[in-house]
């Protein structure tokens, strides 16, 4: 019988679990960077709100569109071999932005364009990518872990990849972060090659009626059903703060792109701090609760954001802000895992994906044309006003209904 410790990197004992992990550490650095040098390019180009918001609804649309199919693929086929289809094809996109910016090229259409393909490949990837961690652990058992492992990973990046994004766009230009994106690709598909596990799918019904039978799963469990209504109300109101750093950092804190990626990595190291807090715990204990109070601390984090004009003060409040995000995202992912069946484990983590990124760029587009109409600071405390709503009701809504899975 296996036994658990509280190590934090335990799950890293894992052969196929340490490569895959040491390949993303790479790949997703360069993403971040990609990001903040979209934004920034965007926005130096157009001096628009509304368009920030536009690129955050392209980057992110396809993932709620497209999504179940992701889920649906992921189910069906070899996790890994897909993989390695959407990672080279989002190696092709970043060098396609790479040539844009170093010749000239970009302009906010081709951009808005270029995001959206990046999108539609996020929404196939994804759901396997989610659904790939469970076949990379030997022991079970560790699957929490592996899971707090990811975030930590995409944290870690957060906190390291807009820093050097910012620092590399004042020296050299947003070109040179897509081409660095671009070669981390290379990291990513390496280790998915060195994999052991070949994780295949079961094709033995129909596609639509395997969405149909996901679907239905999904959205028939009453634990998973409401941990999927939070995090989108989560990504939907506080998400878009990302958008909006752009504005923050030239307008209102009279920077530039250093200033830019020090906001968000300030976010990024409250991710961190709450993933090593999940990776710390050993079982789901408690958990879930956590997560509902963690909605409405983003909420007020969020409100107190848009009052601030201090410049120091921005740093902290972004690092329980980026904490609450976090602990309300990779938690929920976490209790997801664990209650799921693993014959819908994909179909399952791709309606996860829609409510966290997909709904994301409906909220971008929603709090960018409010922020063009009534001002960045009024819609950003609006929505932190909601988001301590919708915290509190589904803490309360859930106390009030027991869970059928574990608290």
């Amino acid at each position: 019988m296996s036994t658990v410790t509280s190590h934090p990197l335990r799950a890293l004992r894992s052969r196929d679990f340490r490569i895959y992990f040491a390949g993303q550490l790479v790949s997703v650095a360069g993403t971040w960077m990609q990001q903040i040098a979209m934004a920034w390019l965007v926005y130096r180009l157009t001096d628009s709100v509304l368009i920030l918001g536009l690129l955050g609804f392209a980057s992110q649309a396809p993932i709620l569109l497209l999504g179940p199919l992701g889920g649906v693929w992921s189910d069906r086929v070899d996790r890994r071999r897909l993989m390695m289809w959407t990672q080279s094809l989002a190696m092709v996109q970043a060098l396609a932005l790479a040539v844009l910016a170093w010749q000239g090229w970009a302009t906010p259409a081709l951009l808005l364009g270029l995001a959206f393909v990046m999108g539609c490949i996020n929404a196939l990837d994804m759901p396997v990518r989610q659904s790939l961690v469970v076949h990379l652990v030997e022991d079970r058992a560790q699957l929490p872990n592996a899971i707090a492992l990811n975030s930590f990973l995409m944290n870690a990046t957060r906190f390291i990849g807009p820093a050097l994004a910012g620092f590399i766009i004042a020296l050299a230009g947003e070109a040179v972060c897509f081409l660095l994106n671009a070669l981390s690709y290379l990291a990513v598909l390496l280790a998915l090659r060195a994999l052991h596990a070949r994780p295949a799918g079961n094709a033995g019904k129909p596609a639509l009626q395997a969405l149909r039978e996901g679907l239905r799963y999904t959205f028939g469990h009453p634990d998973i059903r409401a941990f999927l209504i939070l995090v989108a109300s989560v990504s939907f109101l506080v998400t878009p703060y990302v958008v909006m750093m752009p504005v923050y950092a030239r307008t209102i804190f009279d920077g530039d792109a250093r200033t830019l990626g020090l906001l968000v990595s300030s976010a990024g190291a409250g991710s961190l701090l709450a993933s090593l807090f999940l990776a710390t715990r050993t079982s789901i204990d408690k958990l879930a609760s956590r997560v509902f109070m963690a909605a409405g601390t983003a909420g007020i984090a969020l409100a107190l954001f848009a009052l601030n004009s201090v410049h120091a003060l921005a740093y902290p409040i972004l690092m329980v802000l980026g904490f609450s995000v976090v602990l309300v995202a990779a938690g929920s992912n976490t209790l997801l895992q664990s209650w799921v069946r693993d014959d819908m484990r994909g179909r399952v983590m791709a309606t996860f994906s829609m409510a966290f990124l997909g709904v994301a760029p409906l909220g971008s587009l929603a709090v960018g044309s409010l922020a063009h109409a009534a001002g960045i600071r009024p819609a950003l405390f609006l929505c932190g006003l909601l988001t301590v709503a919708a915290g509190w009701f589904h803490g309360r809504r859930r106390r009030l209904q027991p869970a059928s899975g574990q608290d």
